[in-house]
């Protein structure tokens, strides 16, 4: 259920991909500042950060944006330093949700998140709350039309990932966090590139939601989640079915 839920996201949101294109930039630098910071600016010597510059390429992110980053994070151009944060909670219907945050103020999206949550419905949880029913690994979602089945499984299995799940319209791949790098550079050089690639959570049990309206107040709930600046990623548990999942 985990790539259902994410290939639904990534048609539901590729209308407004322009409209969003400088948070998208904005959550892409924080990465590679970080990454940078944390193992250096050669690319060649740091896997997640060239990673990230898959990513950012992907994203058709400028430069000039890429080279800023770096040299925040190497401390070569003055910038702010940044903490990762993980908030749970609860959307409405008991729906699982794990908030990853990227922030230069800690008070600020703390404050930002709980308002969110309690402003649509939900609640924010403690620590531990909800993670336990998540499990951490690297995620790839690839459109049917970039590949087909035996040509994927020969280049990610080799570079060490646990499993290809066929979908539909798409296929997902799962890996080890520890693999993650190795899987994101084999689909890289085989010219393969994913519709979404990220280290995700992944429910264990899912939430099913049956009604139009409970689907409408948790994806307002995750849309509004999502649109904070702040935030990098939002996972939640619940499985909505395709036509109850506005199309933007």
């Amino acid at each position: 259920m985990s790539g259902h839920s994410k290939w639904s996201t990534i048609k539901r949101k590729k209308g407004a991909a322009d409209a969003k294109r400088g948070k998208i930039f904005s959550r892409i630098s924080k990465d590679i500042t970080l990454a940078a910071k944390n193992g250096g600016g050669d690319a060649d010597a740091n896997p997640k950060l060239r990673t990230v510059l898959l990513k950012a390429r992907a994203a058709n992110m400028p430069a000039d944006n890429i080279d800023r980053a770096i040299k925040k994070g190497t401390g070569e151009l003055p910038g702010v330093t940044y903490e990762e944060l993980v908030y749970e909670g609860y959307a409405p219907g008991g729906v699982a949700v794990v908030v990853e945050v990227t922030t230069d103020n800690k008070n600020r999206a703390a404050s930002e998140v709980r308002s969110t949550f309690s402003k649509n419905g939900g609640n924010l949880a403690g620590a531990n709350a909800v993670a336990f029913n998540f499990n951490r690994l690297g995620q790839f979602i690839i459109s049917k039309e970039k590949t087909d089945e035996e040509k994927l499984m020969d280049i990610v299995l080799d570079a060490g990932a646990e499993d290809i799940r066929t979908e539909e319209e798409y296929f997902e791949v799962l890996a080890p966090i520890t693999e993650y790098d190795s899987v994101s550079q084999a689909l890289s050089e085989a010219e393969i590139d994913p519709d979404s690639s990220e280290l995700a959570y992944l429910a264990e049990n899912t939430a099913p939601i049956s009604d139009e309206n409970a689907a409408k107040q948790v994806l307002r709930l995750i849309d509004a989640l999502d649109d904070l600046d702040d935030v990098q990623n939002v996972f939640h548990n619940a499985d909505i079915p395709e036509e109850l999942v506005p199309q933007e």
